[in-house]
């Protein structure tokens, strides 16, 4: 029996659910579908009300969470508790972040290993995932407040340069929010969809996409044609953005008024209301020649010339970025056939004087650059729900594919919904001294526990060298051919071993097996993704616990009697934390015995070096 969803607002029957297109960005996010009776897209907004909600996160005392513009006031009265450019931490681990990490106001755990990076909010511990799932949620909410029908389906955008990890933790973001992400689409490819570039098969076009959003910044060059899309190279950086705009005009003003760097550091509060001071000053003199204000006691003045002097060089960063793209793709300016102008800041019209003279050709900035994407989701979103038969949609595979990790984990390497023929591949190591063999068992499904997914395939790599746990490199690689039969290989890198095994095609589920799968992955979300935060807390415990036991067998000797007793008590807590299914529990013990340790590991290496280096000329 078919279901049919009925529009409280209207009255209207809905024979198809609602298919959203989500724009997750650094600094605001926003939701859109195609409206059903213009058939164009709109983002969803409440009467006279912003289209977009700043990816803010508050949390209060009682872990109680706030998103959007209250979240955003908070920025200022309780900076450590108010998370903001969580999508710039997804996939990414402490090293990736860690000479970054003065410039967010809430605490990321500073630990020198290769684990996901957590926020840490009073004794709560928030992964990536956890924080934009919050803002996904809130859209959701929002979404359906707006449609007055439930909203469980969506297309989510990323930059077309994220990597495996980072589309993953999206995908678990929005399956954590309660939505089936049924396809993750690249920022650009929204974009020049938005833009009707490529919704035509005839079409053949190489165009570039210029965005210069809150937090990042990337030019992507795309070849359409046939209506696939396909990223010729991507430029950018990670950490340029409006908000560097914003941080140049901060600059400006401390060292006109003489506030000092000091002063800031006592005063985040000032450093946030100087911030937001600085944003309101670019939006206006995007119209205006000057603008002014008061802040506290000072008196806040810059004119639009100043502006340009400021942005120039940041400009020209985005400039040598094009260039590189364009070398990258092999091709010239004049070959460009469109620019497409994405992202807020790109309303600056230095900005945007500057990309039209490199390319040599108008811009394409009529679309709203802040809805943009979110625009183009939705367009493909009604592409996926089937309301758009002109366009080519590709073989895909019907469930994510992956193999057993650690803490009886499914590690995702090719998502569901991915394009095929297809290939990933990903390196794990050995949790073991001496390890000499691994198993690769290959599952199917969604769950985030392979208990819950089905078994494809096992086999073993023997042969492994004895090296000490964690010095193999095994590199896991995947392959769905065209007619869909997924080989699965393991390689040892250091020593070439290798093993391989293929898997038939489709593997033997109907329809309403897929089905089911899906569906269980979202009733079944939130436990799940409880389930995995708690595995992976207690491996890195057991970890940490492996490694601190084998550093002091080696170094005891070197090491106070109060350090001995701190150390093996902080040992004894977190051995007994891991033992009671607490996650935030275990992540604090984990951090206490690293904050016990790392003093004197930092010490006993600075004197082994010293050591090593006494009658040596540098």
């Amino acid at each position: 029996m078919a279901k049919i969803a009925i529009n409280i607002a209207t009255g209207s029957l809905q024979q198809e659910e609602i298919i959203v297109g989500i724009d997750l960005g650094t600094t605001n996010s926003l939701v859109a579908i195609i409206h059903p009776e213009t058939k164009q897209a709109v983002a969803l907004k409440e009467h006279d009300s912003s289209s977009m909600v700043p990816s803010v996160i508050y949390f209060d005392g009682q872990s109680n969470v706030t998103v959007g513009d209250e979240a955003k006031k908070k920025l200022i009265s309780s900076p450590e508790r108010t998370i903001f450019s969580a999508k710039r931490l997804m996939g990414k681990s402490y090293n990736d972040i860690r000479n970054r990490s003065a410039a967010f106001s809430y605490k990321i755990i500073d630990d020198n290993a290769e684990s996901l990076v957590k926020v840490q909010v009073g004794d709560k511990f928030y992964s990536p995932v956890d924080l934009s799932s919050y803002i996904l949620k809130e859209l959701k909410h929002r979404a359906e407040h707006i449609l007055k029908t439930p909203v469980n389906k969506a297309v989510i955008t990323v930059p077309a340069y994220f990597n495996d990890a980072q589309r993953q933790a999206t995908r678990d973001a929005g399956k954590l929010a309660g939505l089936d992400v049924l396809r993750i689409i690249n920022e650009p490819t929204a974009a020049s969809l938005a833009y009707g570039i490529g919704i035509s098969r005839e079409e053949n076009k190489v165009i570039a996409v210029y965005d210069l959003g809150g937090g990042t910044f990337d030019i992507s060059i795309l070849r359409i044609a046939g209506g696939i899309f396909e990223v010729l190279s991507t430029n950018g950086d990670t950490y340029l953005g409006g908000d560097d705009i914003d941080q140049a005009i901060v600059e400006h003003w401390k060292k006109e008024l003489g506030i000092s760097t000091e002063k800031i550091a006592a005063e985040p509060s000032l450093n946030q209301a100087l911030r937001l001071a600085a944003e309101s000053a670019k939006k206006q003199l995007s119209v205006t020649d000057s603008y002014e204000t008061t802040l506290e006691d000072y008196e806040l003045k810059i004119s639009l010339a100043q502006f340009n002097t400021l942005i120039q060089p940041l400009i020209d960063t985005t400039i040598r970025s094009c260039k590189s793209a364009l070398k990258d793709a092999d091709l010239k300016a004049s070959e460009i056939e469109a620019v497409v102008m994405v992202g807020g800041s790109t309303r600056v019209p230095l900005v945007k004087k500057a990309v039209g003279e490199f390319f040599g050709r108008e811009v394409n900035d009529t679309v709203n650059p802040d809805e943009v994407v979110a625009l183009g989701a939705a367009i493909q979103a009604d592409i996926l729900a089937g309301n758009n038969k002109e366009f080519l949609l590709i073989d895909i595979t019907p469930l994510s594919l992956g193999i057993e990790t650690a803490g009886g984990l499914m590690d995702v390497l090719i998502p569901r919904n991915t394009k095929i023929p297809a290939k990933a591949s990903r390196q794990y190591t050995t949790q073991v001294d001496a390890q000499s063999g691994m198993r690769i068992s290959v599952f199917q499904g969604e769950r985030d526990l392979v208990e819950h997914n089905r078994k494809l395939a096992e086999f073993n790599l023997s042969g492994i060298p004895g090296m000490p746990a964690g010095l193999p490199k095994v590199e896991v690689g995947f392959l769905i051919n065209a007619d869909g039969i997924l080989t699965v290989s393991a390689r040892e890198l250091r020593s070439g071993v290798a093993q391989s095994i293929e898997v038939k095609p489709q593997y033997g589920l109907t329809d309403s097996d897929v089905e089911k799968m899906l569906l269980e992955s979202i009733t079944h979300a939130k436990d799940d993704i409880a389930a995995r935060a708690l595995a992976e807390a207690k491996t890195e415990g057991e970890q940490l616990l492996k490694t601190t036991e084998r550093f002091l067998q080696k170094n005891a000797e070197l090491l106070t009697k109060d350090e001995l007793l701190q150390t093996a008590s902080a040992m004894q807590a977190l051995q007994l934390s891991i033992t009671m299914n607490d996650k935030d529990l275990i992540q604090k013990k984990t951090e206490e015995l690293n904050e016990i340790s790392r003093p004197y590991a930092e010490r006993i290496m600075d004197e082994a070096v010293a050591g090593a280096m006494k009658g040596k000329n540098v």
